[in-house]
């Protein structure tokens, strides 16, 4: 079920990234994450919520097939440093470490879910206000 607000909608994928990671079980221990599996899982969950945050501000997306992470930089650069900062740390973070390697490190992982909610909110923050007619 798809919202109709894609930064609420991008915001519900951070909460299932959450519920996911749950699963990837801790060992306190170590200060890492036993399953990669779910790190991955969640990684890829965060950085898709992140695509569709980045795609109602820019509509990158909006055409048949994938588009470059090239793309989303040069769009962010040209809009606000700012969030092509957190684009280019959250391609790293949740898209390499987390959704490619599978890296079970607590702090990489508590870090894809700050730059997550950084970039949803970021772009929350620059996406124009709906006219009301």
């Amino acid at each position: 079920m798809e919202k109709s607000d894609p930064i609420e909608e991008a915001r519900r994928y951070v909460a299932n990234a959450e519920e996911v990671i749950k699963k990837a079980q801790y060992d306190p221990e170590m200060k890492r994450y036993t399953d990669g599996k779910y790190v991955k899982m969640a990684g890829n969950t965060l950085w898709n919520g992140c695509l569709i945050a980045l795609d109602a501000l820019f509509g990158i997306n909006k055409r048949k097939g994938r588009p470059d992470i090239g793309k989303y930089k040069e769009a962010a650069g040209k809009r606000d440093k700012k969030l092509l900062a957190f684009v280019v740390d959250g391609y790293n973070t949740l898209h390499l470490s987390m959704g490619y390697d599978g890296s079970k490190q607590r702090k990489v992982c508590d870090a894809g879910f700050d730059v997550a909610n950084a970039i949803i909110d970021r772009c929350a923050m620059l996406r124009p206000e709906p006219v009301c007619a």
